[in-house]
């Protein structure tokens, strides 16, 4: 299939290079001279513009970093949702407001063309390993007839519903990450008081009751202390902000949510912005004086 591709970033360009080894081809969208080189040093075509882009293929798939940017995509004369035609489908992997999502579909629905909402969940290793799960909301017809682009790059398809569940879906989901690096640090931070080692805690932490994937992947960083970004604070604390206003806007309480908003805010503050949001973990081990990690 001929597919365009929009946003080479850390879940974009492995997602991107799998639907390659699956044997579609891929054209990108390059603006800019810097990512027209990228898209060139990875092999791929590039574009220069959205209008183009909607001509030369099937279907587009995006992968941006926020609201701003999905509208700056979807929105307008020369934007993508004004040139799809019938047939062609765009399927949209990024974690942004069901609101600003609802404006995209609305105008790429009204040319006859198809939107599925597409967010994705997992760490950049899983988006190399092919293994991200999606939620999926939209057309189920289309849903049912792309399982093959989905299935080169995901390891698991929910599909929700017809409309933006996938949008609240993915909010949630990265809620409970938020939540998970918060607790955690909390956590590690307490059995450190009581004299048990990080390894020890860790290794207790990811085979007991409450083991996760994401423990078990944020296992190696919490204990090197480098925390690199996988999922940066400055990301979460977007996302979050993004669930309180929807919260806000259909009446849906979240007090912890706001509460670890704050927690984020404070990481962000001491200049750990554009580090791993597990990053609370050494912040809270600092505050309470246990163990000590490399900065």
């Amino acid at each position: 299939m001929e597919i365009g591709w929009i946003g080479l970033g850390k879940m974009g360009l492995p997602m991107s290079r799998r639907l390659r080894d699956a044997g579609h081809a891929i054209t990108v969208l390059a603006r800019h001279d810097a990512g027209r080189a990228r898209a060139q040093a990875e092999g791929y075509a590039p574009v220069a513009t959205l209008p183009e882009l909607a001509r030369k293929v099937e279907l587009v798939m995006s992968s941006v970093s926020d609201d701003e940017a999905l509208l700056d995509i979807g929105v307008g004369p020369h934007a993508m949702a004004a040139h799809l035609t019938a047939g062609q489908a765009w399927i949209e992997t990024s974690t942004v407001s069901p609101e600003a999502s609802r404006k995209v579909a609305e105008l790429v629905e009204a040319r006859g063309a198809t939107y599925l909402r597409a967010p994705v969940s997992g760490s950049t290793a899983l988006a190399e390993a092919g293994t991200l799960t999606t939620m999926v909301s939209g057309p189920r017809d289309a849903f049912e007839r792309l399982q093959p682009i989905f299935a080169a790059c995901t390891r698991r398809q929910f599909y929700l519903g017809d409309d933006e569940q996938a949008r609240y879906m993915k909010l949630a989901v990265n809620a409970m990450v938020g939540a998970t690096a918060a607790l955690m640090a909390e956590s590690l931070a307490f059995s450190g008081k009581g004299g048990i080692a990080l390894d020890a805690a860790l290794e207790v932490f990811c085979d007991s009751a409450v083991a996760s994937p994401l423990m078990q992947y944020k296992r190696a960083m919490i204990l090197e202390g480098r925390y690199e970004p996988a999922f940066a604070v400055s990301q979460i604390m977007k996302d979050l902000d993004i669930l309180l206003s929807v919260g806000r806007a259909t009446h849906a309480p979240q007090p912890l949510a706001a509460q670890i908003r704050q927690q984020f805010e404070a990481a962000y503050l001491r200049g750990n912005g554009e580090r791993d949001l597990f990053v609370l973990v050494r912040e809270m081990a600092e505050l309470a004086g246990v163990w000590q990690r490399p900065a």
